[in-house]
């Protein structure tokens, strides 16, 4: 049987607007998440939230910190839910190390962009931003 020409598009789950108004995004790199059982229910049903969120990078690896996850209450009960767990980012190896050298040398920062489904998992859009001084953020909003 052949593949499916038409597949479903990416679906937005939540999406971190603040995170455009406050830094120029240089370059995006889409990561996958390491989740639990109950965060996935709680993601299809749109229950997730990233704007305080940021990612940072230690020991060679991406973390998600600060994202919040409302649990359902359909989920366990047995499992205690911390929503606003540390969840690990799932990058490929090269595209760590060029990340750890631009965020520790140039003065980068790295910000979540958008939570999403691709072809049935949850992807992390993860922008490499510099920050936008005031001035900066009056003349994109006089842009608009």
């Amino acid at each position: 049987m052949s593949k499916k020409e038409d597949e479903a598009p990416e679906r937005l789950i939540a999406v971190n607007r603040r995170a455009r108004h406050d830094y120029f995004i240089e370059d995006r790199y889409e990561a996958g998440l390491v989740l639990q059982g109950w965060e996935v229910k709680s993601l299809r049903a749109g229950r997730a939230q990233i704007a305080e969120a940021y990612v940072t990078l230690k020991n060679g690896e991406a973390f998600l910190i600060g994202a919040h996850f409302t649990p359902l209450k359909q989920t366990c009960t047995h499992e205690i839910a911390d929503s606003t767990r540390t969840r690990k980012l799932l990058l490929h190896e090269r595209e760590l190390s060029s990340l750890i050298g631009k965020v520790e040398r140039a003065g980068y920062t790295l910000v979540p962009l958008d939570l999403h489904w691709h072809k049935g998992r949850a992807k992390l859009e993860v922008g490499l931003a510099k920050g936008k001084k005031e001035h900066d953020k009056r003349a994109d909003i006089k842009e608009r």
